[in-house]
């Protein structure tokens, strides 16, 4: 992808999973990756991952939630890499529960995680971004903000939320330079996605009933998404913004 090598990069959630493959892309197309993730093991993991590969990567162990430590990885990264150019709000969380089921400790949990969260990120890299008059910023959403899913109301709901906060950021920065996109992904083999099924009969007939439902006949796998989030954070795609793209087999096709 043009206009990537060299440029710091930051990758929520990194740690695995789509965050982990989104990483690794990004260092390929010689970009500085931050590699920013609540579980210090995974995330030294996937510095070492990416380093393996012959790219530049920094670990930053940041709970997402907590604004005053998001403040300072952003700040030690940008000194270790340089200014930030791109940051793609990966991190997430949620448990399968009938909405009934549920209690506000829950709520408050999914809540800021997934969307405070990345509130937070938006709000210590944008600045630098719209200073500069260059940022690209990729949310990764859910199919579930477009379409719904039983299981994941309040979760479905923040990645509503996180769609409709880029758009309006999309429009607030873009005669700055500085673009908001969103992919959401169908669903994807992760250990999110495990979290939701068991080794019981029910487990394994969602399991293979949600595979029926995908015209590719396939799960998505975390490879499937970082393609589409290095495009967005090109130079290629410097007239995209405010834009939603799902990848996700065909489950969902909107026009």
């Amino acid at each position: 992808m043009k206009g990537l090598g060299a440029k710091p990069v930051i990758v929520t959630g990194a740690g695995g999973g789509i965050g982990r493959a989104t990483a690794l892309r990004f260092a390929e197309a010689g970009a500085k990756v931050g590699v920013f993730d609540l579980d210090a093991t995974a995330t030294a993991g996937t510095v070492d991952a990416v380093k393996e590969a012959g790219g530049e990567a920094w670990a930053q162990v940041c709970d997402i939630t907590d604004r005053a430590a998001v403040d300072r990885a952003v700040a030690d990264f940008a000194d270790e890499a340089g200014p930030l150019y791109a940051l793609v709000n990966n991190a997430g969380w949620d448990q399968p529960f009938q909405f009934l089921e549920t209690d506000e400790a829950f709520w408050r949990k999914v809540v800021e995680i997934n969307y405070f969260g990345p509130l937070h990120m938006h709000h210590a890299c944008l600045p630098g971004m719209v200073e500069r008059g260059e940022g690209r910023v990729i949310n990764i959403a859910s199919d579930a903000a477009r379409v719904g899913s039983s299981g994941e109301a309040v979760y479905a709901g923040c990645k509503a939320g996180i769609i409709a906060f880029g758009k309006t950021v999309a429009r607030e920065v873009a005669r700055s330079g500085v673009t908001v996109n969103a992919v959401c992904p169908g669903p994807t083999e992760t250990s999110l996605l495990d979290s939701f099924f068991d080794d019981s009969e029910y487990g394994k007939k969602l399991y293979e009933g949600l595979k029926r439902a995908v015209p590719m006949k396939r799960l998505g796998q975390p490879e499937d998404l970082p393609g589409i989030v290095a495009f967005l954070a090109s130079a290629e795609a410097g007239f995209i913004t405010g834009q939603v793209i799902s990848v996700s087999g065909g489950l969902t096709m909107h026009g």
